[in-house]
């Protein structure tokens, strides 16, 4: 039975309201992952959930929380970068206050993966000690281009990119020598038959949860490899 979340509220950007969020931290956790929403689903979509009670499981806890356009009854389109990273910063700052000690990460699902990135290339994360990334927003659909990558150079901890061999927002001949380029900061963890949402075919042989419990093994094990 995975461990029940937590509900909380801390204070995010100055001009929205505070930030709803979920704690999930399972018995005997080794790390703290903050795992931020993408752009068109919200902290409870059924991937978010799945994925935090996979990461429970291999003993990773998650801090999961609201950009401010996804919160209340009407939605609206993504904020604007000022305020989605000051967003993400108060969520890793809260994370890294509940960790008691424990090693934090950051990163998270598409865009909210990306807007990690960019946080921690211009102003820093205090006290995180690597990003992991569910599918990297490289470029649009059916756009390839590598532009939406230049800041990863400026980035100084340790990367995980977990990419499926489907995604449409981020083709592997154009983010392997992006992940080359960053010499041994970056991971690449591919996910055969995956795609932007690591969601592979039925033919795959192998169920969601199962996809998703192997990729959860791996993040934690590549977490202890950066702690060691």
């Amino acid at each position: 039975m995975p461990t029940a979340p937590q509900a909380l509220t801390f204070p995010g950007h100055p001009d929205r309201p505070d930030v709803n969020a979920l704690w999930q931290r399972p018995r005997g956790a080794k790390a703290v992952y903050v795992l931020a929403h993408g752009a068109g689903a919200g902290m409870e979509h059924a991937f978010m959930v799945a994925m935090a009670d996979a990461l429970a499981g291999h003993g990773v806890a998650t801090l999961r929380f609201m950009f401010p356009y996804m919160q209340g009854e009407s939605r609206r389109p993504p904020d604007g970068e000022k305020i989605l990273r000051a967003t993400l910063t108060a969520a890793a700052a809260e994370a890294v206050r509940r960790a008691r000690g424990l090693p934090v990460f950051a990163g998270g699902k598409s865009m909210g993966g990306r807007m990690t990135s960019r946080a921690m290339a211009d102003t820093s994360l205090p006290d995180v000690e690597g990003l992991v990334f569910l599918g990297f927003p490289l470029h649009p659909a059916g756009k390839p281009s590598d532009e939406r990558a230049t800041h990863l150079s400026d980035v100084s901890v340790p990367m995980l990119f977990v990419q499926g061999t489907r995604d449409r927002l981020a083709t592997l001949d154009l983010l392997q020598p992006v992940l080359d380029g960053l010499s041994d900061l970056a991971t690449l963890h591919i996910v055969d038959g995956g795609d932007h949402s690591l969601a592979v075919p039925k033919r795959s042989g192998q169920t969601s949860e199962e996809v998703l419990d192997s990729v959860a093994g791996h993040i934690a094990a590549w977490m202890t490899s950066v702690t060691g």
